[in-house]
């Protein structure tokens, strides 16, 4: 686990959303017929800085919880992930936000946020945050949901404009229609894109980002904005990589058993991030972060799925008869 009192900067500060995930322990059944639940961490960002953690990275996480027994919950989880917990503070005004899920694979995992009034996560105020801390992490990793309210929107944009779009400033799209009450989110990835030298996203994300679902067109346009590298998930058809050095990367999707697609992607931000820190080629990067995402789609739960590098070398060479 992290030393909170080692000052050395972090492989990776991520800032964002974080909550309870509440899962059925049996697939194929409806939410209204569920009897049995699995009580998971869970959180876009949360999950990035687990799956690092799991990595063997220092990471340390920049949220949000109520000053209830789910708060408690995460942080304990989080420690005991090795994530450092000092920027994960109480709002003592919100719930601990909770999340279900439906299991029906291969490819539907709908999703029910319960984030009212307002997500604690949404609560980060400029001026709150260690900046000196932010601009000497090796990976700071922002999300397209702190975006989609205040204070949390000028906290975020506050963070990536101290990094001086130093390298591996990540802006991860995360876009959640539900979280933007009928706001026009381009206006706020076009200002954080500014600031960031990696974008990684879905096709729909992508799109509402760039105005554009057509793979290559968004990656050319999100170099567009600047960044260095642009990452498109293209679910089942794989991953696109470009980097502006002219470097393109497809990787198809590695067979796997899925049993839960969720927290796929945030595996592949952990691993990601992993590649970029070891300096690797972008294939052998993309390829490890891809095949870490599909471990994870295997398994039921997100942050406790989180593979460790063993796991991911020994899928690759499953299934490509090469570790990287």
């Amino acid at each position: 686990m992290s030393d909170p009192h080692d000052d050395a900067p972090y492989d990776l500060i991520a800032m964002g959303r974080l909550g309870v995930d509440l899962y059925p322990l049996r697939a194929g059944v409806p939410l209204d017929r569920v009897e049995t639940f699995g009580r998971f961490l869970g959180g876009s960002a949360a999950n990035v800085a687990v799956a690092a953690a799991r990595l063997g990275r220092r990471t340390a996480l920049v949220s949000r919880t109520g000053a209830d027994p789910f708060g408690t919950y995460l942080r304990r989880e989080l420690d005991g992930f090795g994530v450092d917990v000092r920027w994960v503070a109480e709002v003592a005004a919100y719930p601990t936000p909770v999340t279900f899920c439906e299991v029906f694979p291969p490819d539907d995992f709908p999703l029910y946020f319960y984030r009212r009034p307002k997500a604690p996560d949404l609560e980060i105020h400029p001026g709150e945050l260690d900046l000196g801390a932010v601009r000497a992490a090796r990976v700071f990793w922002a999300t397209g949901t702190g975006l989609c309210a205040q204070p949390s929107r000028d906290a975020t944009l506050e963070a990536l404009e101290a990094r001086g779009r130093a390298t591996h400033t990540v802006l991860d799209l995360d876009w959640r229609p539900v979280f933007w009450a009928g706001q026009d989110p381009r206006p706020y990835y076009a200002r954080a894109l500014r600031h960031a030298t990696v974008a990684v996203g879905n096709i729909e994300e992508c799109e509402i980002a760039t105005g554009t679902r057509e793979p290559r067109a968004a990656a050319a346009e999100l170099l567009a904005s600047g960044v260095q590298l642009a990452v498109v998930k293209q679910g089942p058809e794989g991953v696109l990589a470009v980097h502006r050095d002219g470097t393109t990367v497809t990787a198809a999707p590695l067979e796997v058993d899925v049993l839960n697609g969720l927290g796929a992607g945030d595996a592949f931000g952990g691993a990601l991030c992993h590649g970029l820190l070891c300096g690797w080629p972008l294939e052998a990067t993309i390829r490890w972060a891809n095949a870490a995402g599909a471990l994870v789609a295997s398994r039921l739960e997100c942050s406790s799925a989180m593979p460790y590098a063993a796991e991911i070398d020994r899928l690759l060479l499953q299934a490509t008869g090469g570790t990287r």
